[in-house]
C-alpha cells in the first residue's frame, strides 16, 4: 500500500503543529522528520527536542532521517522523544549492523539510508533488519531540489532483492517527489512517499497533501 509521508522541512516552522495536523487529514500517515548537523550534509534543522515538541501535537509515527555523523551518540535521546522510526545513512555507520540493532533495543524501528551515489547491493547484509530502506532521490541537505531519474533504478533493484531474498522491509523515498514524478516512483516499487516542498509549500498542506496522494494511489492501481 502507497502511503504518504509528509516533510516537515518544507513547513513553516512557526506554525508546526496546524502544518502538520494539515498534512494528517490530507491523508499523511507518517511525518518525516529531517535531521541535520550541519556535518554529514550542508544544513542544520533540529533534533530531539523538537521532536519531542511534535510528540505532543500527533498520533501518527515520527519518521526521523539522521542526515548526521555518530548517529549513535544521539540514538537514545530520539527513543526518549518519541520517535518511532529511525532511518541512518549507510555513508555515516562505520558499523551499521550494531547502530541498526541500537535503534531496535531503543523500541524504534530501523531503516537505512543511501544517497544518489550509494548502489544498493551494498545494503544486502543488512535487509534483513530493516523496516524501510529510504532511497534519496536527491542529494541530502536541502529541500526543493530535482528528482534524480536513476533512483528509479534503485528503487526497482529494493524490490527485485525483497522477492528474492524473501524479505518484508518497505521502500521509501525522499527528494523531489511531486506531482510530475509520483507515478513514476510508484511503477518502480516504492510505498513510503517523503514530499516535503510539494506537501507545504504553497500553504495548502491538507489540499496538495491529498492531490499528490490520490496521483500515487491512481498509480498504484495502475501497477497491479
Amino acid at each position: 500500500m502507497v502511503e504518504l509521508v509528509p516533510s516537515i522541512l518544507s513547513a513553516d516552522f512557526a506554525r508546526l503543529a496546524e502544518e502538520i495536523a494539515a498534512a494528517e487529514r490530507g491523508g499523511g500517515s507518517a511525518i518525516h522528520v529531517d535531521v541535520m548537523d550541519g556535518h554529514f550534509v550542508p544544513n542544520i534543522t533540529l533534533g530531539p527536542p523538537v521532536v519531542a515538541s511534535l510528540r505532543k501535537h500527533t498520533k501518527l509515527p515520527l519518521d526521523c532521517h539522521l542526515m548526521i555523523e555518530n548517529p549513535d551518540e544521539f540514538i537514545p535521546a530520539f527513543a526518549d522523544a518519541g520517535a518511532n522510526w529511525v532511518s541512518v545513512h549507510y555513508e555515516a555507520c562505520r558499523h551499521l549492523h550494531r547502530t541498526l540493532e541500537l535503534i531496535a533495543q531503543h523500541g524504534m524501528e530501523p531503516a537505512v539510508v543511501i544517497n544518489p551515489a550509494t548502489m544498493v547491493e551494498l545494503l544486502i547484509p543488512v535487509l534483513g533488519m530493516v523496516h524501510h530502506v529510504l532511497v534519496m532521490s536527491v542529494n541530502p541537505g536541502f529541500g526543493g531540489q530535482k528528482f534524480i531519474l536513476y533512483s528509479l533504478n534503485k528503487i526497482r533493484r529494493l524490490k527485485e532483492l525483497r522477492q528474492e531474498l524473501r524479505l518484508s522491509y518497505r521502500i521509501e523515498v525522499d527528494g523531489g517527489v511531486a506531482h510530475d514524478t509520483v507515478a513514476a516512483v510508484v511503477e518502480a516499487g516504492a510505498e513510503l512517499l517523503v514530499a516535503g516542498n510539494a506537501v507545504f509549500g504553497e500553504g495548502h498542506a491538507e489540499r496538495d497533501a491529498r492531490g499528490l496522494l490520490e496521483a500515487a494511489q491512481r498509480a498504484a492501481m495502475l501497477t497491479v
